[in-house]
């Protein structure tokens, strides 16, 4: 049952549907993939020939080294939030400065290689498998009580 936030004109005030139906409603107003849902127009149109004159550039990255020397940047230069930086914002992990004296660290290096990565788990008494993943939930959950 779905309460309306104003009745109809003919005075209904809820809409009673099966939980399918309500699902194929709601399926119904999710956009398609990859579909823009605002449209500019004129200048600010993708292809319009003075929109680069209207549009601010991207930021340039401040931590790049070519910056300094003021050579054009290569295009996977711009911007971006360093992973230390992600972490202290979204997990409150300070990655940049040492817990102990407050100094800023810095990468020595970063392990790929999946065996030695196993190897250093293990010593370490971790386990090197993933955690299993949790069973798909039972499609009961939409049957009425």
């Amino acid at each position: 049952m779905l309460q309306l936030k104003s009745p109809y004109h003919d005075g209904t005030t809820h809409i009673v549907m099966e939980p399918l139906e309500f699902m194929q409603r709601l399926a119904a107003l999710v956009p398609r993939p990859r579909l823009h849902l605002i449209r500019f127009h004129g200048v600010l149109a993708p292809n319009a020939k003075l929109r680069a004159e209207i549009i601010p550039s991207p930021p340039v990255n401040a931590n790049d080294k070519l910056a300094d020397h003021g050579d054009p940047l290569p295009p996977s230069a711009l911007a971006r939030i360093r992973w230390a930086q992600l972490l202290k914002r979204v997990f409150d992990i300070d990655r940049e400065h040492c817990p102990n004296c407050g100094g800023l660290l810095t990468i020595v290096a970063a392990i790929v290689d999946p065996t030695a990565i196993a190897k250093i788990l293990a010593h370490l008494g971790l386990s090197a498998r993933a955690p299993p993943r949790r069973p798909a939930r039972s499609g009961d959950l939409l049957a009425t009580a």
